[in-house]
């Protein structure tokens, strides 16, 4: 058996409902699956057992919050380190102009090889959204989208820096997301934070629909 066929085992089959997700580009999703799938993995980037769930909970996951992510804006996804949800977003709507901004250099390697790789229309910058110059460099989006970074409080004074005002830090949060709003009011306030929205994104895509917190950039 060839390796890429060990992979396509491991992966499994390509869901049918990606199709619908991303359309005539479902081919640079696959090929991004299989590079978590590999160099993802071996890279440390991933866990190995995380292998069979690429597409559940990883790939179509980070697509979907492009339910919520309005036409033609510019994004920079925080934190992004194997280009979750940044790539899928970036391969499911190429309307968006997506930034992956990660401080770790091993990861950017890797971001800047799947982005060459894909043909995304995508750009990679090293360094943490707290950094000044970084604020500076790529500060001014419509959005800031992040997975699995921090805890909603911090996550917000690194996101709403980096957003202008009227643009929004766009979250995939778990289901304890009501309670993290309720603990860090005030320091959402503090930051120049609106009101929360959450959303629930992915139904009819994903076994389970997934949380998404919205906070507004009001300041």
């Amino acid at each position: 058996m060839s390796d890429s066929e060990l992979i396509q085992n491991s992966l499994g089959p390509t869901p049918p409902i990606a199709k619908k997700v991303f359309g005539n580009r479902l081919n640079l999703a696959e090929a991004y699956a299989e590079m978590l799938a590999t160099d993802g993995i071996e890279r440390g980037l991933i866990g190995p057992r995380e292998v069979s769930r690429i597409w559940e909970r990883h790939v179509l996951n980070s697509a979907v919050l492009g339910e919520v992510v309005l036409q033609n804006a510019r994004v920079i996804d925080v934190g992004s380190g194997a280009g979750l949800p940044g790539i899928p977003l970036a391969i499911a709507r190429p309307d968006l102009e997506v930034q992956l901004l990660e401080p770790l250099l091993r990861r950017t390697v890797f971001l800047e090889e799947a982005v060459a790789k894909l043909g995304l229309d995508c750009s990679v910058h090293r360094g943490r959204a707290e950094d000044p110059q970084i604020r500076k460099a790529i500060g001014g989006a419509d959005v800031a989208t992040s997975r699995a970074v921090a805890p909603l409080g911090k996550l917000t004074g690194w996101s709403l820096p980096l957003v202008r005002v009227g643009g929004a830090m766009v979250a995939i949060k778990g289901s304890s997301v009501h309670e993290e709003i309720e603990r860090d009011a005030a320091v959402i306030k503090r930051t120049g934070g609106g009101q929360p929205e959450v959303h629930s994104v992915g139904m009819g895509i994903l076994e389970q629909s997934t949380f998404v917190v919205s906070v507004p950039r009001v300041s």
